[in-house]
């Protein structure tokens, strides 16, 4: 009877454990497009009043670098990228538990700092020559945004056959991710930089010059749970949640648009 209440009592404070330990916070440690910074930080109080116990860690800078990180083994459990080739990609090699999950998208727009110096009005300013241009690396899919955008200018009327050319001979400095691009232009090392809108109206340094709708381009973000996180369910479940009508209000007050 002893030795049976001695099992009776270890079994109990087992179970008693494994509870307490469920219900111990998890902490999601979030890879995000730098973009995405204000806007998650925005997020997370309104998640956690949702989902008491789930403490955010994030990581922001260029998605392409992000990803290299991810390849080389870092702990991130959630990978919201500002495009959907670096999450497909990560599906492809294996290291994605599910498919890409699109959940905001953004538009491109020309930056100057607030006096504008250079006096650009318009985007066929960026090709005039002594222009300095301020663009991203290849790493960040603004890059590869900003190069549609540039060729789309190049094919409109009133735009030199060699506009993209003229441009990129601007370009001065390639820096690491979108907000450092910002951050040139508000201290005045730059002339121009095209940039997210959502970047764009989070300054209060800078200019805008609207690019036109038929050459502007839309970028579309997604997001995967990265296989092997200790936290996969409430990876998977932030992702349902910024999916939703509470996040999406939230990504939308930030000026992100509905995905595709």
């Amino acid at each position: 009877m002893r030795r049976l209440c001695v099992a009776l009592v270890g079994v109990i404070l087992l179970n008693a454990c494994t509870a307490l330990g469920a219900r111990q916070p998890a902490s999601l440690t979030i890879y995000a497009a730098a973009s995405l910074a204000d806007a998650l930080r925005g997020a997370e109080p309104a998640y956690q009043a949702a989902v008491p116990g789930v403490h955010l860690t994030l990581s922001t800078g260029s998605s392409g670098a992000l990803r290299t990180q991810i390849e080389q083994g870092a702990q991130a459990d959630l990978f919201l990228s500002a495009d959907a080739a670096n999450p497909e990609a990560l599906v492809r090699e294996g290291l994605a538990d599910g498919e890409p999950v699109s959940f905001a998208a953004n538009r491109l727009t020309i930056i100057v700092p607030r006096d504008n110096p250079s006096g650009i009005r318009t985007p066929a300013d960026l090709a005039r020559p002594g222009v300095k241009i301020v663009a991203a690396s290849d790493a960040a899919p603004i890059a590869a945004y900003t190069k549609r955008v540039v060729g789309n200018l190049a094919r409109l009327a009133g735009y030199a056959p060699d506009f993209a050319a003229e441009y990129a001979a601007n370009v001065v400095s390639r820096e690491d991710d979108v907000r450092s691009v910002v951050t040139k232009i508000e201290l005045g090392e730059g002339d121009a930089a095209i940039v997210y809108v959502t970047d764009a109206a989070a300054s209060s340094k800078v200019a805008t010059i609207t690019i036109p709708g038929t050459a502007n381009i839309t970028a579309t973000y997604a997001g995967i749970v990265v296989k092997g996180s200790a936290h996969t369910a409430a990876a998977r479940s932030f992702l349902t949640w910024l999916v939703g009508p509470r996040g999406r209000a939230i990504l939308r007050a930030f000026g992100f648009l509905a995905p595709p």
